[in-house]
């Protein structure tokens, strides 16, 4: 198989010296070239056909959010992974640039103690990634080791009908933060279940997403605080470098957040909260996995199921990588695989059972963030 051709971008020296020496040490990947700013990638993109591209945020000349925009008008597909530094103006950009059309980010290293320990980060965060946006799942899936599966999907239809419903929890990952950009704002605002996520994402960047995604949704979205009601009308976001669960008291349900050891080389993960929702709220738990890397949330699910849960996932056509939502399907533990454009609706309907008088439908969207309708 031949190699994965990258093309490394950013204005400084070290950073492309660096980044290119970690990824030439792997056997699957060459770099073909390097650019110090986003005219000169342009321009090379035509005669190196690199298969993905590593672009850095701030550049002279033209920045990676100029450059990613120019990219994306001749090279749609081309996937794209932003280099972008662990500060809230680094995370605001990274979101803006996946809102673009950025593939996926890796934050630059950052309090490292050593030359080796800034390579050990690059090669754990950037090389999977690369990897699995370029189709190479034998070597990502290593990183999420799990029992065997079946290698094809088997939807699990049980006989009896769906159960009355009380929350909904949702794990998601590579593509994630697009993927619930164009999710929660199809729900209604009157959508009866509380929602907890779990988006794998470092902090700073957590609260940047849900502050985005509660200004174009009919429901309100935060970052995850511990203690916090979980009640109808709000999703939670789980807090970067935190696990997030739900925890009853009496008659209320509250989130809980800890900084417990990492779960599937992730904090915050998705088995944590799906194993509490399990805990509290048993049968009457709705779980989602979206598009992601790896195998988090395929224990949680199983989980939920054995308490008599719901599990639905995203199909892998419209997945950006069908790990996480590909590793419940191919174990027999998803109730529905379904297209991100028909979950909204799903999630509706599950929602209604047990429930009187109905709600209104989900929002119908002409393209990503843009509502059509009555506010």
């Amino acid at each position: 198989m031949p190699k994965t051709r990258v093309l490394v971008v950013d204005d400084a020296v070290v950073v492309r010296r660096l980044v290119t020496e970690v990824l030439s040490s792997d056997p699957d990947i060459e770099v073909v070239g390097t650019a110090a700013n986003g005219r000169l990638a342009l321009a090379k993109v035509e005669s190196l056909q690199p298969d993905l591209i590593t672009l850095d945020i701030e550049m002279p000349e033209l920045d990676g959010l100029e450059t990613l925009v120019a990219l994306r008008k001749t090279h749609p597909r081309l996937p794209v992974i932003m280099f972008s530094t662990l500060t809230e103006r680094g995370a605001s950009a990274t979101l803006e640039a996946l809102a673009r059309g950025a593939t996926d980010y890796v934050t630059k290293p950052a309090n490292v103690g050593s030359l080796s320990q800034a390579q050990e980060k690059i090669r754990e965060e950037l090389i999977p990634r690369i990897l699995a946006l370029c189709g190479r799942v034998r070597r990502v899936t290593a990183l999420a080791p799990a029992a065997p599966v079946p290698a094809e999907p088997r939807v699990v239809r049980r006989p009896s009908l769906p159960t009355r419903v009380d929350i909904l929890a949702v794990g998601v990952s590579t593509g994630g933060p697009n993927a619930l950009a164009s999710l929660l704002p199809a729900l209604p605002a009157e959508f009866p279940l509380p929602i907890v996520i779990v988006q794998h994402m470092p902090p700073v960047f957590t609260r940047f997403l849900a502050e985005r995604l509660s200004s174009c949704s009919r429901i309100t979205v935060r970052e995850g605080e511990d203690g916090a009601l979980v009640e109808p009308g709000i999703a939670w976001v789980a807090p970067g470098n935190h696990h997030m669960l739900v925890e009853r008291q009496g008659d209320v349900f509250r989130l809980r957040l800890n900084q417990d050891a990492q779960e599937n080389s992730c904090r915050p993960a998705v088995d944590p909260l799906f194993r509490s929702v399990a805990a509290t709220h048993g049968n009457r738990t709705l779980a989602l996995v979206l598009t992601g890397m790896g195998q988090d949330g395929l224990r949680g699910a199983e989980v939920i199921r054995q308490a008599g849960g719901q599990v639905l996932v995203q199909d892998e056509a419209s997945s950006v990588v069908w790990g996480m939502p590909g590793a419940v399907a191919t174990a027999g533990q998803a109730d529905a695989v379904l297209p991100l454009d028909s979950i909204a609706g799903e999630l509706v309907q599950r929602a209604a059972v047990g429930r009187l008088p109905s709600f209104p439908p989900p929002v119908q969207y002409a393209g990503r963030g843009e509502a059509r309708g009555d506010p």
